[in-house]
């Protein structure tokens, strides 16, 4: 007879310290033979989620020479933060409290990443990474799409430095984007009502193209490349989130597998990128291998899954949950944070 799910869970599992001791971290360290560590968490308001996949970053970091944090975040407002502990030049965010509005990690939920155990993750990355060799150094970055105005901004912003006149194409092709920037959703409303838009699909396009046939022209005009990839990942994702918005008022699977394939290119080009291992910080909707849940039956895909595709035994996934406690969350989309209690899980569950 077959053992059942709780009887494997019983001869498996391993009982932990606290998250504050010391040695919290090393009985992670069966992760370090895989290149990519997915990180997962049930809510985006936990505090010992945060805190816990932070101690087992920093272990993976500084005794298994991890080097790159993968954040459900965007590229932009994650670049802020890389920028800070890289000691890279342009802006730059601690996420200190009372920053400009229009500072990083501004988009609902803001307690998502800008909150303590991010912060102090930061700055210990920023201390880290002052012992290392600029190729060594611990880098952050987003791989979400949902920065279509900052993104576009930051391409324009980059060719001004490198090109010009190709800044001022890129600006006029990106226009049929202007009237939805501070709100990309209404962009998907606007888009079903007319075959107009198809032509905003193929000026976007074109930027990145132009961008990307000149690559080693402006990656040799400005040194390393970094900035380069910036620009070029900033115009794939205004690729992506145009038609993840023009998408995502249909009913079916469309929009969550453009979002989570997006998510793993992104990540795919960092692989090559940078060297060193990689950890990832998502949902457990991310990335929980999705052939093994209810969402492969709604024809959903997810980064868990598209990993473990391309890279097989590569690939450790490790998920956070709770049985009961508080979270931080919002009543509604927009609405103020609020501390709700968990609702604790059934006997079956």
């Amino acid at each position: 007879m077959r053992p059942g799910l709780l009887e494997i869970i019983r001869a498996t599992a391993t009982s932990l310290p606290p998250i504050t001791d010391k040695s919290f971290a090393s009985h992670f360290d069966f992760l370090s033979c895989h290149h990519l560590v997915l990180l997962g968490d049930s809510s985006h308001g936990t505090s010992e989620f945060y805190h816990a996949r932070a101690e087992i970053t920093k272990r993976l970091i500084e005794h298994h020479g991890f080097t790159t944090v993968a954040l459900e975040a965007d590229w932009p407002d994650a670049e802020c933060i890389d920028r800070y502990i890289r000691e890279r030049p342009g802006p730059k965010t601690e996420l200190k409290e009372h920053e400009p509005p229009d500072a990083p990690f501004e988009r609902f939920p803001t307690w998502m990443w800008r909150n303590k155990e991010v912060q102090d993750f930061t700055h210990w990355l920023r201390d880290y990474n002052t012992s290392q060799l600029s190729p060594d150094r611990a880098g952050v970055f987003g791989l979400d799409l949902y920065s279509m105005g900052s993104s576009l901004n930051a391409v324009t912003k980059y060719l001004d430095s490198v090109d010009p006149v190709l800044a001022e194409t890129a600006r006029r092709r990106y226009a049929c984007l202007d009237p939805w920037v501070d709100d990309p959703s209404e962009y998907g409303i606007a888009s079903m009502m007319s075959p107009a838009f198809k032509s905003c699909e193929e000026n976007i396009s074109s930027v990145l193209m132009d961008l990307l046939k000149r690559r080693l022209e402006y990656a040799a005009a400005r040194g390393d490349g970094e900035e380069f990839h910036s620009a070029e990942q900033n115009a794939r994702l205004v690729v992506d989130a145009e038609r993840y918005y023009r998408s995502m008022f249909y009913a079916d699977d469309k929009s969550w597998n453009l979002r989570d394939r997006h998510m793993f290119d992104t990540l795919n080009r960092l692989t090559k990128f940078r060297r060193g291992g990689v950890v990832v910080w998502a949902h457990n909707s991310h990335l929980g291998d999705a052939r093994y849940t209810d969402m492969s039956k709604r024809g959903e895909l997810n980064l868990g899954q598209l990993c473990r595709e391309k890279w097989g035994p590569g690939v450790a996934i490790l998920g956070c949950g709770s049985h009961d406690g508080t979270v931080a969350a919002a009543h509604s989309w927009d609405g103020d944070m609020q501390t709700m209690n968990v609702i604790t899980s059934s006997e079956d569950n």
